[in-house]
Parts: structure tokens; C-alpha cells; sequence
């Protein structure tokens, strides 16, 4: 192994990743970059998102379950007033209800039920797995999977910033694995009866790591 590959062995590598790449893509990336064959990620994020991706390599991959158990914290806009297939930008949108009417109190009160252990329903494209094959693969192919809601816990959900005139809403989300903010999205707009969807969304930490400490891949 040359000295360059031996910089990366056995490492936990924290990556800004940017919008446009999917998590698979970027461990492809740097398995070239590292000259490491072993390595995997801890947590994967949607192609449309950006943020924290934490990449384990040679026998630092053994901390992967370890480190996908962690807190993980997000920065999620949402659009108001429109519906999606994929409960994001990326799908189909259609038009939602009108959401002029929504005051910051209103707001409130519709998130106060996603606060804490709930039942979320994950979205049907996703990449879970249904008799062995991606619900959103399922989904492409004009079938409509049944996705079985799960147990995820919320354990910070604030208001960041709320423009009602354009129907922005800006959220800071603490929460546990396996949490889909798209589904939150979804169902905080049907909680406030215009729609919604994930017009963007940034993970800004896992466990114990931060996106400031972050490096691209270029």
C-alpha cells in the first residue's frame, strides 16, 4: 500500500456531502481517493440532501452500527402548499391547499404531536427494502408497496425561521435513526391541511460529530 492509502486505513472520515451525489456515490469516490477496499458509511442520506456523511474505512468499519446509533441533527426547509410522490422536490409535485391563513401559533401547535416517540410511515420511495427489493424501485414500476410504519423518536423540533407570505418553513431537528424528515414534511402538511414537502435539507450532525469538521470530496 503507498503512503497515501495508509493516511486512510483504519479511519472515520467525516464528509460534507453535497446535493446531487447519492451515499453510494460518495463511498465509491473515496474508495479511489483512500486506496481503501473496506469502507462503508454510518447513516445514508438522500441524494437530494447534503451535510455530515460519516465514512468508516479498514477495521473502523466495525464501529459503523455503533455510530449509526446516534443522535442525528438537521437543518430541514420545507415548502408549503404543494405535494410530492417522493415528499421532496424530486418527485411529482402537485398543489396543495392554501397555507396563507397559517400563523406561527397555528404552526405550533400542528408540530406539538411529531415531538417525542411516534409512528412514522416512511415514504414509498425509499430505499427499504420489501421482499427484497427497494420500495422505490416497487414504486417505479407502477406497484404500490405497503410501508409499515416504524417507531422513531423526535427529541428536538424548533422553528427556525417562518415565512408565511411564501410558505417557508425552517426547521432544526434532533432525532433517532431511521427518522425520514421527507416524512415529516408529508405529514405536517397534511396536519395543517395545505401539504407539504422537503425543499432542502442538511444534516449538520451525527452522534458526537459535527459538520463543521467536515471536508469535501474535492
Amino acid at each position: 500500500m503507498t503512503a497515501a492509502g495508509s493516511d486512510f486505513a483504519d479511519s472515520v472520515l467525516l464528509v460534507h456531502k453535497q446535493a446531487g451525489l447519492t451515499s453510494f456515490d460518495v463511498v465509491a469516490r473515496l474508495r479511489r481517493i483512500t486506496r481503501q477496499k473496506k469502507i462503508g458509511h454510518a447513516g445514508t442520506l438522500d441524494k437530494a440532501a447534503e451535510g455530515l456523511l460519516v465514512v468508516c474505512t479498514g477495521r473502523a468499519t466495525r464501529l459503523i452500527r455503533f455510530l449509526m446509533d446516534g443522535t442525528k441533527t438537521y437543518q430541514a426547509v420545507i415548502r408549503l402548499g404543494f405535494r410530492s410522490d417522493t415528499c421532496d422536490r424530486e418527485g411529482q409535485i402537485t398543489p396543495g391547499g392554501d397555507f396563507r391563513n397559517i400563523t406561527n401559533p397555528v404552526l405550533e401547535q400542528a408540530l406539538q404531536p411529531f415531538k417525542g416517540e411516534i409512528l412514522q410511515t416512511p415514504p414509498v420511495y425509499s430505499a427499504l427494502k420489501i421482499q427484497g427489493r427497494r420500495a422505490s424501485d416497487l414504486a417505479r414500476d407502477g406497484q404500490s408497496p405497503e410501508m409499515t410504519p416504524r417507531t422513531v423518536t423526535i427529541f428536538r423540533l424548533e422553528v427556525r425561521n417562518f415565512n408565511p407570505a411564501e410558505g417557508l418553513l425552517t426547521l432544526e431537528i434532533d432525532c433517532s435513526k431511521g427518522t425520514y424528515i421527507r416524512s415529516l414534511a408529508r405529514d405536517l402538511g397534511e396536519a395543517l391541511g395545505c401539504g407539504a414537502m422537503l425543499e432542502r435539507l442538511v444534516r449538520t450532525r451525527s452522534g458526537e460529530y459535527d459538520l463543521e469538521r467536515a471536508a469535501t470530496i474535492e
